[in-house]
Parts: C-alpha cells; structure tokens; sequence
C-alpha cells in the first residue's frame, strides 16, 4: 500500500517532498549567508585595519551600522512575508547582499565602506533567520519546531566552515580579493537557490487561536506580554553577545593562553549544537513561559560563574553549559511568537520582536569592553552581564498573554 501525505495543500501549502526541499535550501542559504554576511568580517578586520589605515573602531562601527539597518528592514520585511511569502523577499535580499559586499570590498575610502555596509545590513534583514524561520514556520506547520531545529543546527555550522576558509583566501590574497570571492559565491549559491528553490503555492495564514483577544499584529505588538517578551529577549541577548565577544579576553585575564582561549569559545559552539540538539524533548516538557525563564536564568547562572570561576577545567566545562544555553535559547526565541500567539501573524511580529534584539547585539561588543573598563576587570563586568541577565528572566515571567473566551473565564499559561 502505497502511503501518501495527506496534509491539505490550504493549509501546508507544499506536500512532504516540497517541505524537505524548503528546508534543504534554507539550511544552504542560511550557512552561506551568515558565513560570508556575518563571520567573515571579523576574521578579515585585522587584515581591513592594516591594508587601508582605517582604525578598528572605525570599521566595526561600519559593521554595526549594517546590523543596525538589518533590524530595521526586518520590521517591513516580515510584513511582506506574510503576505506573498519568502520566494520573492529572500531572492531580492541576495541579489542585493553580493553587491553589496563587493561594495566593501572595492571601498576607496570609510564613506563607501560604510554605504557597502548599510546595504549588507539591509540585505541581511531579507535573508537571515528571521525570514527563515517564518518561512518554515508557515509550510512547516506542526512539524515547524523540528524545523527550526534542523535549520539551526546546519545554521551553527557557518562560522566552523566560513571562518577557516575566509582567513585561508586571505593569507593568500588579501582582505579585498576575499570579499570578492565570497561575494561571488554568495550570489552563485544563494540567488538561484533561493528563487529556485522557495518556490510553491504560499498557504493563507492559519485563523488567529480562538480566545487570544488578538485579531491583527499590531494589537499583539502593542500588548504588554508582547512588549515583556520583547525586553527579557533583548536583555537576554545583551548578556549573551557580550559575554560570547568577550570570553577570550576573559580567560586570557584568568591566565589562559590564546591558543587555549580560542578552543574554549570553539567549545562553546559545540554546546549549542547539544542544545539545539535537546531542544524537542524540552518543548515537549514544559511550557513557554517555563522555557523562555530557565534559559534566561541559566543565561544569568552561566554568565556569572564565568566571572567567578579561576580554574581551567572550570571555565571550559562552564563555557560549553552557556553554549548549552545559548543554544537553547535560539530556538525560545524562534517560537516564541508562536507558542503565545500562533503562527498568523508570524512574519510581522517576529521583524518587530528581532528589532531591538539584533540592535543590541550590535551594541553588545562594545558595551562589554565598556563594562570592563567601568569596572576594573572582565570578570566584574560578566558579574554586571549576569545581573542583567537576571533581570531579563524577571521581565520574562510577565510575557505570557492572557487568553479569554466566549465560555470560559480569563485563564493564563500556568492555570491550563
């Protein structure tokens, strides 16, 4: 007997090959997209500073600007997702994101670097997670956590593939002939893929959860779940980005050697994969509310250990457990809109919610170094770090909606 998938092309809008296929090709864009966007700058920064003069300060800046215009695009950006779908938003951010890294890498002087910059960042907000993780959350439907997971995981991968190759072109040519080569690679693999590839009929959006109160995004937006989810998030990922730039210096403060600082940050990186990895079983577990406070707690916990912590096997066994949480903590984030709300409004609301959050991050690295100076030692400032992060899961508690309907009382997460 020959099986078939039964689910409803109105309510999936691609069958099992057509979702296997959306998956494939998001986990390809997404590791080539954050590889060359995101992690080959700092790799090449070194080699930036040496070869034009411009200071180091002047050039991450740059790269700020860019995340800054990436979370400002995402608002808009998720709008129009929900509306006709990623085919069309996703192949736009490529084909704006391979000029745009040519850009920067033919820049005469820090005024076109930072115009090259300004339009990466925009790009990014068409082509990384947030589009992403709307485009699976909407075909993927009760099969979208697995999803996610999936994406994350292959996702994770693109500092451990980008960042060896991006400094081996560099050693060999120098930063400019670098970008070059990764931007041609960024438009060969991901403007076909992403046209090719996302195509298929893009479903009406699921009805909005009986009883949520909530008929249109901006009534979510507006609520104060929302705005509580939106802050602990922001809070939390401050905490995290900061103390993630900041560890090497850290453990080189504790007496580690760089060689060894730089392991345990890699080591770091494979706690999140067992974290993304453990993820299903933890949502099947707990609650939302539940999720979203334990990580932001073991965000605080594991930042503050690290400041505490003066022993080798201390701190590396103490930096995998944040990576751990850090890994945890993507996909909280990632379905968090849905687990409150559903996934009508997914698109809008995650371009809102991932606004101030990648701001920060963008903010984090400077602030943490700020944080150091402010207090003496890095140490003091991951204590700061982890009171911050203490407060986020505070915030947290609050960003649970209040669901009513026509026959029952007004119930909340923890009374169902």
């Amino acid at each position: 007997m020959t099986t078939t998938d039964t689910t409803p092309p109105t309510t999936a809008g691609l069958d099992a090959a057509g979702r296997r296929r959306v998956l494939v090709v998001l986990c390809s864009t997404q590791i080539t997209s954050w590889g060359i966007l995101y992690y080959a700058f700092p790799v090449l920064s070194t080699s930036i500073t040496a070869g034009t003069g411009w200071s180091a300060q002047a050039i991450t800046a740059a790269f700020s600007l860019g995340q800054l215009a990436a979370a400002l695009t995402g608002i808009p950006v998720g709008r129009i997702l929900d509306r006709v779908g990623p085919r069309t938003v996703m192949t736009a951010g490529s084909a704006l994101a391979a000029p745009a890294v040519a850009i920067v890498a033919l820049a005469p002087n820090l005024s076109v670097f930072y115009l090259g910059w300004l339009l990466a960042g925009t790009a990014m907000g068409a082509v990384l997670y947030p589009p992403a993780f709307a485009a699976l959350t909407r075909w993927h439907g009760e099969q979208r956590v697995r999803a996610l997971m999936i994406l994350t995981l292959v996702g994770g991968l693109a500092s451990t593939v980008f960042a060896p190759l991006t400094a081996a072109v560099d050693v060999r040519t120098d930063w400019r002939v670098t970008y070059l080569i990764l931007a041609a690679a960024l438009a060969a693999i991901t403007i076909p893929t992403h046209w090719f590839g996302l195509r298929g009929h893009w479903p009406d959006p699921p009805p909005v959860i009986a009883g949520a109160g909530f008929d249109r995004h901006d009534q979510v937006a507006r609520s104060r779940a929302f705005l509580a989810l939106t802050v602990a998030l922001a809070l939390g990922a401050f905490t995290a980005f900061a103390g993630v730039f900041n560890l090497v210096p850290l453990l080189i403060e504790r007496g580690f050697t760089p060689e060894t600082a730089a392991l345990t940050l890699g080591l770091g990186g494979a706690g999140q994969v067992l974290g993304r990895l453990g993820y299903l079983q933890v949502a099947a577990r707990t609650r939302p509310r539940t999720r979203l406070i334990a990580a932001l707690a073991g965000t605080a916990a594991s930042t503050a250990l690290l400041g505490l912590a003066d022993t080798v096997i201390g701190l590396i066994a103490i930096s995998i457990g944040a990576g751990l949480v850090r890994g945890v903590t993507t996909l909280v984030q990632a379905t968090a809109i849905t687990d409150r709300w559903g996934p009508t409004h997914y698109g809008s609301l995650n371009g809102v919610l991932n606004a101030p959050i990648v701001i920060v991050m963008a903010s984090a690295p400077w602030a943490g170094t700020a944080l150091t100076a402010a207090t003496g030692s890095y140490a003091n400032a991951y204590l700061v770090l982890a009171a911050v992060a203490a407060l986020a899961a505070l915030v947290g508690a609050a960003a649970t909606p209040t669901l009513r309907t026509a026959s029952e009382p007004v119930v909340t997460e923890g009374h169902r």
